[in-house]
């Protein structure tokens, strides 16, 4: 309790100006410290991230907690969790309780056999990489935050995705937050409804002229049709029109008009 009214406090009053923080970073290496986290950012109402790696050494993931919006650290049971991503958390800890704290074994005690110690710092080079730019990318306001990205070394796989918070969650401050999310939504839905787009009128108007479409036209290649999912064309080659073709439709008409003339004469 004492720890998470600590965190609590830095929450408040953690920046340089004694004010609210905009981001909270866990570095933590355990799942009770991450849920004391957890507790004092949904009562503050505080964004947070994490990240961890896994105790093979060879994967890891990032996670960004946004109270009311996304999941919170417990707030899903170990099994909803995807296949995909089972791949990447059956032995880490996630948003969701790992099995080991899931069965009630205590993390001190836990051995496993086949760790690769040679990629663990690897691996959390990597780990913490992504962590920092998924930071940056929220405090600079560029680009799209990953509320749940995974790293498995051995196959290069990164699933991403975001998970929905719990209704039933047993923490009352998430709770709280996703009523205080939907209150927003609502709201935004209603300010948009009653928002009517006014018609643009010219007093003179002699030709006639209107505008049916401003929107720009991209280029044709999508990322789906385009070398692969994700990336599209930055630039396509204009079409080469068939010189040759006009060449010989040229000269048939040519011909057609001499054997005319031959024929008058």
């Amino acid at each position: 309790m004492e720890q998470s009214i600590f965190y609590v406090i830095i929450c408040r009053k953690g920046n340089l100006t004694g004010e609210k923080v905009e981001l909270v970073l866990s570095c933590v290496d355990n799942f009770e410290a991450r849920m004391t986290i957890n507790t004092a950012c949904n009562e503050e109402n505080q964004i947070w991230m994490e990240s961890g790696v896994s105790e093979n050494a060879v994967s890891g993931h990032v996670q960004c907690m946004r109270p009311g919006y996304s999941a919170c650290f417990a707030v899903i049971s170990f099994t909803l969790l995807s296949k995909i991503f089972q791949r990447i958390f059956l032995d880490e800890c996630s948003c969701v309780p790992p099995l080991v704290v899931a069965s009630n074994i205590s993390e001190r005690t836990l051995k496993r056999e086949g760790v690769c110690a040679a990629s663990l710092p690897t691996t959390m080079a990597v780990i913490a990489g992504f962590l920092v730019q998924n930071a940056l990318k929220f405090l600079l306001n560029f680009g799209e935050i990953s509320y749940c990205l995974g790293y498995n070394a051995l196959c290069d796989f990164f699933p991403r995705h975001q998970m929905l918070p719990n209704p039933s969650c047993e923490d009352r401050f998430c709770q709280q937050r996703q009523e205080e999310c939907k209150q927003v939504v609502n709201e935004n839905e209603t300010k948009g409804n009653e928002k009517t787009e006014d018609e643009i009128t010219h007093e003179d108007n002699n030709w006639g002229i209107e505008v049916l479409d401003e929107s720009l036209t991209g280029p044709t290649s999508g990322c789906c049709s385009g070398p692969g999912e994700g990336i599209q064309f930055a630039y396509e080659a204009p079409i080469k029109e068939d010189t040759e073709s006009k060449e010989q439709i040229s000269e048939v008409k040519n011909l057609s008009a001499l054997m005319a003339e031959l024929k008058s004469l």
